[in-house]
């Protein structure tokens, strides 16, 4: 049997669980991941086997200029998930910060720190990269 992490939106009616995890994961600065998830970084992570078990009716999505979609719940604006422009739904990047319990990962690098915010400070023990990580 796989086993499931399971996650939810901060008003609870969007929950979902995955049974694996890329192991490359990313603190971004990019204006926008620190805008959406309102905070100095957002930090996603692909995952294996995404099932929504409810509010996938609460589901919104929000595409910016430059073709990334966004996904969050309707009802609290908590923000679920990314995806990189042409990528399908199904392969959407999920906020490690919305998983209910402790999941195996760790994040191996800060991206787009050309845009990181002044007042924020970055973490010596981890690979940075200015943009995309090469």
């Amino acid at each position: 049997m796989k086993n499931q992490y399971h996650g939810s939106c901060l008003c609870g009616q969007v929950t979902f669980s995955v049974s694996g995890f890329s192991t490359r994961v990313a603190n971004c600065h990019c204006t926008m991941c620190r805008k959406f998830h309102g905070a100095a970084f957002g930090t996603l992570v692909s995952v294996t086997d995404l099932n929504w078990l409810s509010g996938k009716a609460c589901l919104k999505e929000f595409t910016a200029p430059n073709g990334t979609t966004r996904t969050f719940c309707h009802t609290c604006g908590a923000s679920l998930g990314f995806r990189s422009k042409g990528v399908p739904p199904e392969d959407i990047e999920i906020a490690i910060s919305t998983f209910d319990t402790d999941i195996p990962v760790k994040v191996d690098a800060q991206i787009f720190t050309s845009s990181k915010a002044n007042w924020c400070s970055l973490q010596a023990d981890i690979p940075i990269f200015k943009n995309a990580r090469t």
